[in-house]
C-alpha cells in the first residue's frame, strides 16, 4: 500500500506591498512601546512582546523560506523562552523602547530601532530581512556590529555577503532594476517594458523593483483575458487596450503605496482563491488581522499534511514489517504438514529387514524433527493470530488517517477555518497517540519492548469526540474516527436497542445508530449503513457490504487494542458510500448533538 501524496499548499509571500500595508498599520500601535519579552516557539520564528499605551502587543517575525513575515499576532502561548536567540534579545533589548520602524525604498528590509526612552537616539537595532530563502534577523549594537542573528551566513552559504556574530552588518546588494515612480510617463514606462521581447510577467519583474508574482497577477487582472494568460504573452503582442488598462492599474497601485491606502480582499479575478490583495480594494481597512489568519490557516494545513505523511510512512513501515513476520510464522506452520512425511520416512527405515545402525539413527532423527514440528503448532498459532490482529489494527489506523485527510480537504477551495484546523489537529494528535501505543506493543523484532508506552497526551486523554449527526428521522448517529472513539461509542456509550454498523471485512469506522431512543425508519437504517461504507477503506467502491448488529451482541476482544470488538449474529445490508457523501455535502450545517455522559 503506497502512501497517498498530498498537494502542497501555495502560500503567497509577503511582498513589498503587503509589508508596506502591515507597517503602516503597526507604526501607530507600536511606536513607541517598551520591549518586555522575547521567545522562539520554533527554529524559524521569533515572537516579541511590546507594551504600549493600549497594552501588551505581540509581534511575530519569521524567516521561514516558504513564508517569511512580520506581523502582529494574538497573545501566543508561553514557549521557547530558553532558546539562545530569545535569551540574547531578552538581555540586549531589556528596558529599551521601540522608537522607530523604518523601511526604505522597495527593499523588504525593516529596521526596528530601540532606545532607552522615546526621543533619544537609537542604540540597538533589530533588522528583519524578508527575502525568501535568504530571510534573516539581526540584532545590532550601536556600532552596527552583529550581536546575534537568526542563522549564520558563512562563506559557503554566500560568498558575496557572509555575516556571522561579531561581524559588521552590511545591507543586502542593491536591486538591479529601477524603482517605480508616479512621475514616470506612460510612454517611457511602456518603452521600458518593451525593451526586450519577453513575457509581460518577466518584463514587469525585470524592469522594476517590488513586483512580485502575486502583484503582477493583480496588475494584469480585469483585462479581456485571464491574468495568467495575459502575463504569459510577449510584450510585443499586447494591444493598446492592454497597455492602457495596465497603466491604469499601475498608477492606482503607486498612488495607494504613496498614500498608504490599504485594505484586505481575496483576489479571485484570474489569480485563484489562494491569493489575497491589500491595495486597490473597495474599502480601506485593517490588513494585519486577516493576513495573520491567512498564514495561520496555510501554515497549519501544511503542518497537518506533513504530520499526516510522517504518520502514514510509520504505519506503512510497521505494516510491512508485521506482514513479513506473519509470513515467516505462516511458512513455519506450513512446514508442520511435512512432519507426517518425516514420520513415514522413519517408519520405512525401521521396517527394513535388517536396518543398519546408521539407518536407525537417521530414523530417530526424523522422528525427533517430526515431534518438534508438531509441538511448534502450539507456539506458532498464537503468534500468527497476533500478527493478524496487529495487521487489522494497522489497516484500521491507515483508514482513519485517510478519512482524516478527506475530512479536512472537503471544505470549499480545499481550505479550512481556524476551528476546523483545531479540530483536525486534535483528531490527528489522537491518531498519533494511538499509533504510538500500537507500535509500542511490539518492537521491530516482534518482541515486547522493555520501555513503557509513552503517556497519553492531553488531546488523546480527554473525552472522545466522535462525529455526531442527526438522521432525517431525527435519530442520533455516531461515527468513530479513531480506535478510541470506536470503543467509546460501541462499548461504553451503547445502550440496548442501539444498532452497530461496520463495513464487512474492511477496516473503517464504527457507526452507532441510537435506535434506543426511538424506532428507526428504513431511511435511518440505510443512512447509517451508507455512513459506515463511506467512512471505511471501501469508500471508493460502488456498493459495500455492511454488518448491522444489535449493540448488546458486541464484545471486546481481551488483550486487543481499543476499538477491537467481536459480535454474534447480525445481518449484512448493502450500502452506497457515494450516497452518504452526497448527503454530507448537501447538509450545509449539520446539527451537533451533545455527547451523553460516560458511565
Amino acid at each position: 500500500m503506497a502512501p497517498q501524496t498530498q498537494p502542497s499548499l501555495a502560500i503567497q509571500a509577503m511582498d513589498l506591498t503587503t509589508l508596506r500595508a502591515v507597517l503602516a498599520e503597526l507604526r501607530p500601535l507600536l511606536v513607541p512601546s517598551r520591549f518586555e519579552k522575547a521567545q522562539q516557539p520554533n527554529p524559524h520564528t521569533l515572537q516579541l512582546g511590546l507594551r504600549g499605551l493600549s497594552g501588551l502587543r505581540w509581534l511575530e517575525i519569521s524567516w521561514l523560506a516558504a513564508a517569511p513575515r512580520l506581523l502582529a499576532i494574538p497573545p501566543p502561548p508561553r514557549q521557547g523562552e530558553g532558546s539562545t536567540l530569545a535569551r540574547v534579545l531578552q538581555h540586549g533589548l531589556g528596558g529599551l523602547a521601540l522608537v522607530a520602524i523604518e523601511q526604505e525604498g522597495f527593499e523588504r528590509v525593516v529596521d526596528l530601532h530601540f532606545a532607552p526612552r522615546p526621543g533619544e537616539p537609537s542604540g540597538r537595532r533589530l533588522v528583519v530581512e524578508l527575502m525568501g530563502r535568504h530571510s534573516n534577523v539581526f540584532l545590532l549594537d550601536d556600532h552596527g556590529r552583529v550581536v546575534s542573528l537568526a542563522r549564520q551566513v558563512r562563506e559557503q552559504h554566500s560568498r558575496l555577503r557572509p555575516i556571522t556574530s561579531g561581524s559588521f552588518y552590511g545591507r543586502p546588494p542593491a536591486l538591479q532594476s529601477d524603482p517605480p515612480s508616479l512621475n514616470e510617463s506612460q510612454e517611457r514606462w511602456r518603452r521600458r517594458l518593451q525593451l526586450v521581447p519577453v513575457t509581460l510577467s518577466q518584463a514587469l519583474q525585470q524592469a522594476y523593483q517590488g513586483i512580485s508574482p502575486a502583484l503582477a497577477l493583480q496588475l494584469a487582472a480585469g483585462a479581456q483575458e485571464p491574468a495568467p494568460e495575459l502575463l504569459a504573452r510577449r510584450v510585443d503582442t499586447l494591444s493598446q487596450a492592454h497597455w492602457d488598462q495596465l497603466w491604469e492599474h499601475w498608477q492606482r497601485w503607486l498612488r495607494d503605496l504613496e498614500q498608504e491606502r490599504f485594505g484586505w480582499d481575496v483576489d479571485d479575478a484570474g489569480t485563484g482563491p489562494s491569493h489575497y490583495r491589500c491595495w486597490g480594494t473597495a474599502t480601506n481597512g485593517p490588513v494585519n488581522a486577516p493576513l495573520t489568519a491567512y498564514y495561520r490557516q496555510r501554515l497549519g494545513q501544511g503542518e497537518l499534511q506533513r504530520r499526516r505523511a510522517s504518520l502514514e510512512l510509520k504505519l506503512l513501515a510497521a505494516r510491512e514489517r508485521e506482514d513479513r513476520q506473519r509470513q515467516q510464522q505462516q511458512d513455519l506452520l506450513d512446514q508442520v504438514e511435512s512432519g507426517d512425511e518425516l514420520s513415514r520416512e522413519a517408519d520405512a527405515l525401521l521396517c527394513l529387514a535388517a536396518p543398519s545402525r546408521e539407518q536407525v539413527a537417521t530414523a530417530q532423527t526424523l522422528y525427533k524433527r517430526a515431534r518438534r514440528l508438531r509441538r511448534s503448532v502450539v507456539s506458532i498459532t498464537p503468534r500468527l493470530e497476533l500478527h493478524q490482529r496487529q495487521l487489522m489494527q494497522l489497516d484500521a489506523s491507515l483508514a482513519f488517517l485517510a478519512m482524516h485527510s478527506l475530512e479536512l480537504s472537503a471544505g470549499p477551495g480545499n481550505g479550512a477555518q481556524a476551528g476546523d484546523l483545531e479540530e483536525a489537529l486534535s483528531q490527528l494528535e489522537a491518531l498519533e497517540q494511538e499509533s504510538e501505543e500500537l507500535l509500542a506493543r511490539r518492537g521491530p523484532d516482534g518482541r515486547q519492548p522493555r520501555r513503557r508506552a509513552p503517556p497519553r497526551s492531553a488531546a488523546a486523554g480527554g473525552t472522545p469526540s466522535p462525529l455526531e449527526l442527526l438522521t432525517p428521522g431525527g435519530l442520533q448517529v455516531q461515527v468513530g474516527r479513531n480506535h478510541r472513539q470506536n470503543e467509546w461509542i460501541s462499548l461504553r456509550q451503547a445502550r440496548r436497542g442501539d444498532l452497530w454498523f461496520h463495513a464487512q471485512e474492511c477496516p473503517g469506522s464504527h457507526v452507532m445508530l441510537k435506535a434506543s431512543s426511538a424506532a428507526a425508519a428504513e431511511a435511518d437504517l440505510q443512512l447509517a449503513a451508507d455512513l459506515a461504507a463511506h467512512f471505511s477503506r471501501a469508500r471508493h467502491n460502488g456498493r459495500v457490504a455492511v454488518l448491522k448488529v444489535p449493540s448488546d451482541q458486541l464484545q471486546r476482544i481481551a488483550g486487543a487494542l481499543a476499538g477491537t470488538v467481536s459480535h454474534r449474529g447480525g445481518e449484512v445490508v448493502w450500502a452506497s458510500p457515494q450516497r452518504a457523501a452526497h448527503w454530507l455535502a448537501a447538509v450545509e450545517s449539520v446539527s451537533k448533538v451533545p455527547a451523553e455522559p460516560g458511565p
